[in-house]
């Protein structure tokens, strides 16, 4: 949950957690208590508002869209991609420890990883097209008519990066 909304965050700039909850399809109460706790963490603040009880909240540093890769220069890491990272690897845990609680028809874990050999611009171009293929279910996060009747959030984590030299022969 706290993955999904710092996604929204990222991707909108403001959310409240009533919007959260219709784009998130959960209640708009557990979301309140999430984004409380991103804010209760440092992660996230209340972004200025005219009053009332709408209260959206913001990333506290923001996240870069797309970066442009520079040509032999290491990646940077940036602070919001660690805490990504480890709450998605929190969320898959939790998930492990819990899908037997799962409707039968959503126990099925799509997990998988591989190594090829790409160069640099083949590696954008996977990245390219992994993000195309799921901005083609995006529109179901604003438009909950869209959405069939049986559509849950669901996480998608890729890591897609080189490994360096000193990796065994098995793994290049």
């Amino acid at each position: 949950m706290r993955v999904a909304l710092l996604d929204l965050l990222a991707d909108g700039g403001t959310v409240t957690s009533t919007e959260a909850a219709a784009r998130l399809g959960e209640s708009s109460g557990l979301c309140s208590f999430h984004l409380r706790q991103l804010a209760r963490h440092g992660l996230i603040e209340e972004a200025p508002h005219s009053g009332g009880r709408a209260r959206p909240w913001r990333l506290r540093w923001e996240r870069p869209r797309e970066p442009e890769p520079v040509p032999d220069e290491p990646a940077r890491s940036d602070e919001f991609g660690v805490l990504a990272r480890g709450l998605e690897d929190e969320s898959h845990r939790r998930w492990l420890a819990q899908r037997d609680q799962a409707p039968r028809e959503w126990r099925a874990d799509e997990a998988f990883s591989t190594v090829v050999h790409l160069t640099p611009q083949e590696s954008r171009a996977v990245a390219a097209a992994v993000r195309a293929t799921l901005d083609g279910y995006r529109h179901r996060d604003h438009d909950v008519l869209a959405r069939p009747a049986d559509a849950r959030p669901v996480a998608f984590v890729s890591r897609l990066f080189p490994l360096l030299p000193g990796a065994s022969d098995a793994e290049r």
